[in-house]
């Protein structure tokens, strides 16, 4: 009789965090990132691929390598001054990091990441470059209002990430704001997808969520897809009872670029202090429009100079790169706390 061979299991290292005294356990091969979201650590990160810089901290002590990356989020000379990605980050040693940004609210709500098996239940065109689609779970997901991700079409065996669009109150039916972009690997395969198939949904990621009990003004900026996020924050407020001010800034090229207009009609008439603000940078000829026109954070910096108690608002960025790159420095000229302002940017898949 034949022994079977046992698989050594991975060495298992530790990692502390400071200032927060917070310690987890990391195996090797696995990136410090993916550990946290394994053992419900909830660490600021966004793009989860070296891209954005979220997840940027001070290797203090011990031994790691580094995954590709881009330089734009980390570079060569923060790199030799001991700073590293923790998204890139494998251990080889138990290790000490300096977290330069972090969130005592996101640490204390932290949820672990987990994958929920789940099945395309629709898809609706929302315009000619957008659609929505639902996924119907077979156990709820807990997620916080503008939190993202994964997506699996098993089908196509695509994963992409991708934020929820519904609030926190409808954890077994989850709808996504999809953007069709020219030979979008994942848009097209939704577009020949059947009701039905099978979608993975991983998460939840995402530190761009909702803070409750809060009374200043809250500014909802975004483009796009970004849409997605915002209104399940929108709509996870208007459920709260709560009532701060709340104004949603939305940027598009033309009037047939918009949508959900309905939503945004019925919110008003339904919550204390609410105005969906859209902007049209490229509006045409005999379409009636007669909004704000001009590029979103020129329309955000002209309400802003009119909006009170700007230093206690709470600040929702989510859409392109461009564009949040644009809104950031007119909410700081405005006054809003930096420590206030979330975003989350929609950056372009990463090619094979």
């Amino acid at each position: 009789m034949g022994q079977e061979m046992l698989q050594p299991r991975p060495a298992v290292h530790k990692v502390r965090l400071e200032p927060v005294g917070i310690e987890m356990e990391v195996e090797e091969g696995e990136t410090v990132l993916d550990a946290a979201f394994r053992q419900g650590v909830a660490l600021p990160h966004g793009c989860k691929e070296g891209q954005c810089s979220a997840c940027k901290c001070i290797l203090n002590e011990g031994d790691v390598e580094l995954l590709k990356y881009s330089t734009f989020a980390l570079s060569d000379p923060e790199k030799e001054s001991g700073q590293v990605l923790l998204c890139r980050t494998l251990v080889y040693s138990d290790i000490e990091v300096e977290l330069l940004n972090y969130d005592e609210d996101l640490l204390s709500r932290s949820i672990a990441v987990r994958a929920f098996p789940g099945r395309l239940a629709g898809v609706e065109p929302l315009t000619h470059d957008i659609v929505r689609i639902a996924i119907d779970l077979e156990e709820p997901m807990k997620f916080w209002a503008g939190q993202f991700a994964d997506l699996t079409l098993h089908g196509a065996q695509i994963t992409r990430s991708y934020s929820m669009g519904n609030a926190p109150s409808e954890p077994d039916r989850l709808e996504f704001i999809i953007k069709k972009y020219p030979g979008g690997a994942f848009s097209t395969a939704i577009a020949q997808a059947k009701i039905g198939d099978t979608i993975t949904v991983k998460g939840p990621y995402g530190s761009c969520f909702r803070r409750e009990q809060r009374t200043g003004p809250m500014v909802l900026v975004g483009g796009g897809s970004g849409m997605a996020p915002l209104m399940s924050i929108l709509l996870d407020q208007a459920a709260s009872g709560e009532t701060r001010p709340v104004r949603f800034f939305y940027g598009a090229r033309t009037v047939q670029d918009l949508f959900a207009l309905e939503i945004f009609a019925d919110l008003e008439a339904r919550m204390p202090d609410f105005k969906f603000i859209p902007a049209l940078s490229h509006p045409e000829d005999g379409d009636g429009w007669a909004g704000e026109t001009g590029f979103i954070h020129d329309v955000l910096r002209r309400h802003l100079l009119e909006m009170d108690d700007t230093e206690e608002a709470d600040a929702y960025s989510c859409g392109p790169p461009p564009m949040i790159d644009a809104a950031l420095p007119i909410l700081q000229m405005a006054d809003v706390d930096p420590a206030r302002i979330y975003f989350d940017k929609f950056t372009p898949a990463t090619q094979p």
